[in-house]
């Protein structure tokens, strides 16, 4: 089975959208690149619309450009469906208020496989509320659980994962909260 691609946005307008903000930023491609802790080659692929990238990848640089992933995408209310190693998202809504922009997602993920994110930038937080299954997420040091009904909540700007435990998918939304980094 071929994988999937980690966003159903067309990797052309995904690469052009990255290589604005990378520019409006003055940052170099080696120098982003170096950033996100990922090749150059591929930095230069997915800015092109030639690469597949993961939303790993898509997660990193992003975060060095201090802009929410979102950014990116197309606006809702398109359907906007991300696909990591072990989470699958649905992009349902982003909002802003003058200091921060919000991400709401629904979120899936099935028991058996971690996914784990790299850090945001500075201050985003992450809202997770499960509705079926049980989660471990959080900081890859202390990964926090919940079951239907449970909220949890952690600063993303360090490594994270997301876990299914048992034998259940674990459906939940996730919001996420991206406060203004400065330029």
């Amino acid at each position: 089975m071929d994988p999937q691609p980690a966003v159903d946005t067309d990797p052309r307008v995904v690469g052009d959208r990255l290589r604005r903000l990378r520019q409006a930023r003055g940052v170099s491609l080696s120098e982003l690149a170096k950033r996100a802790g990922i090749g150059k080659a591929t930095l230069s692929g997915v800015e092109t619309g030639t690469r597949n990238p993961t939303l790993e990848t898509l997660w990193a640089i992003t975060a060095q450009l201090g802009v929410p992933i979102g950014a990116i995408l197309d606006a809702p209310p398109e359907a906007q469906i991300m696909r990591g190693t072990a989470i699958e998202a649905e992009l349902l809504e982003v909002f802003e208020d003058d200091r921060v922009t919000y991400e709401l997602y629904r979120v899936r993920v099935p028991p058996g496989l971690t996914q784990t994110s790299p850090a945001h930038h500075e201050g985003v937080s992450e809202h997770v509320t499960v509705f079926t299954g049980t989660l471990s997420a959080g900081p890859i040091k202390e990964p926090l659980t919940a079951g239907p009904g449970d909220h949890i909540s952690w600063i993303s700007d360090v490594p994270h994962g997301y876990r299914a435990h048992g034998p259940d998918v674990v459906r939940a939304t996730l919001l996420m909260r991206y406060p203004t980094k400065p330029h």
